[in-house]
C-alpha cells in the first residue's frame, strides 16, 4: 500500500489547500526522490504518463516497455523502449519501479494481466495522483492508480488498485470504486455508490447516491444510473438525434 503522497491536499475551512503531510507521506516522498520507473507502453497513455510522472511527482522516468511482439521502436520520448520479457536485465526491480499505461483495452482486462506480470518479475507498481486533485486526510493510494487532475475525492471514499480516474471527477463520500475500473471525464458519483471491478464509466454519467454496480459493467456516455446493476451490465443511452433542418435552413439559433 502506498502512503497519501505529498501532492494531495486537504480543503481547510478557508477554502485553501495545503499539503497534507503525514509522516509516511514525508519517508514516501524522501524514498521517491531515489527511485526511478519503468512505464510499459509506447501509446498515447503512456505518453500521457510520462508528461504526468516528469512534471508533477518526485519519480524519474527511465525507460519504457513493450511487449517484444510489438516492440516497433527502440526509442520514446527521447527514452529507450526495451521488451518487457528482458526488462529484468536492463532495469532491475531492486533499482526500478514500474507503472503500467494501459487504458480500458479489452474491458479493463488487459490492464491487470499487464500488472501482474510486473509484479510477478517482483517490481512495485506505483501511482500516479495529480497535484490538482482533492484528496482529504486518510485517503490510501492503491497501486498502479492513474488519478489526473480535478478529481475530487471526498472523505470516506475508496479507490482501489489499478484505478484510472481521468481528469474532473467528483467520488461521493462513502462509495467504492473497486479494482481495475476506468472512469472517464466528468462523472458524477454519489455518496455510498459502489461501482465493481473491472467495469468502464463513460463521460458525464452520473450515478444517484447508494447504487451497486456489478462487476465488468460498462456504463456509457452520459448515463443516468438511478438502480443498481448487475455484473456484465450495459447501460447505453442513446445520443441526441440529428435535426431534420440542415444549419442552412435556420432562421435564428
Amino acid at each position: 500500500m502506498v502512503a497519501t503522497p505529498t501532492c494531495s491536499t486537504v480543503r481547510q475551512k478557508d477554502t485553501m489547500a495545503v499539503p497534507f503531510l503525514s509522516g509516511a507521506a514525508v519517508e514516501e516522498k524522501n524514498r521517491m526522490k531515489t527511485r526511478r520507473i519503468v512505464i510499459f507502453g509506447s501509446g498515447q497513455i503512456a505518453e500521457l504518463a510520462d508528461f504526468y510522472f516528469t512534471n508533477d511527482s518526485a519519480y524519474e522516468v527511465a525507460a519504457f516497455a513493450v511487449d517484444q511482439a510489438f516492440l516497433s521502436q527502440d526509442q520514446f520520448r527521447g527514452r529507450p523502449v526495451i521488451p518487457f520479457e528482458r526488462v529484468t536485465e536492463e532495469f532491475p526491480p531492486q533499482d526500478f519501479d514500474f507503472f503500467v499505461a494501459i487504458g480500458y483495452t479489452n474491458l479493463n482486462r488487459l490492464r491487470p494481466e499487464k500488472v501482474a506480470a510486473a509484479r510477478a518479475k517482483g517490481y512495485r507498481l506505483v501511482s500516479y495522483l495529480s497535484s490538482r486533485a482533492t484528496v482529504f486526510a486518510g485517503f490510501e493510494l492503491q497501486e498502479n492508480c492513474f488519478i489526473l487532475e480535478d478529481n475530487t475525492i471526498q472523505p470516506f471514499a475508496r479507490i482501489g488498485s489499478n484505478v484510472t480516474l481521468w481528469s474532473g471527477n467528483h467520488i461521493g463520500h462513502h462509495s467504492t470504486v473497486e479494482d481495475d475500473v476506468f472512469i472517464s471525464s466528468h462523472v458524477v458519483i454519489s455518496g455510498g455508490v459502489r461501482i465493481g471491478q473491472g467495469s468502464f464509466v463513460g463521460v458525464n454519467a452520473t450515478f444517484r447516491d447508494h447504487v451497486t454496480i456489478g462487476k465488468n459493467c460498462v456504463i456509457g456516455v452520459g448515463a443516468l444510473v438511478l438502480e443498481d446493476q448487475p455484473d456484465h451490465a450495459v447501460v447505453a443511452p442513446r445520443g441526441t438525434e440529428r435535426s431534420k433542418v440542415p444549419s442552412n435552413r435556420l432562421r435564428s439559433l
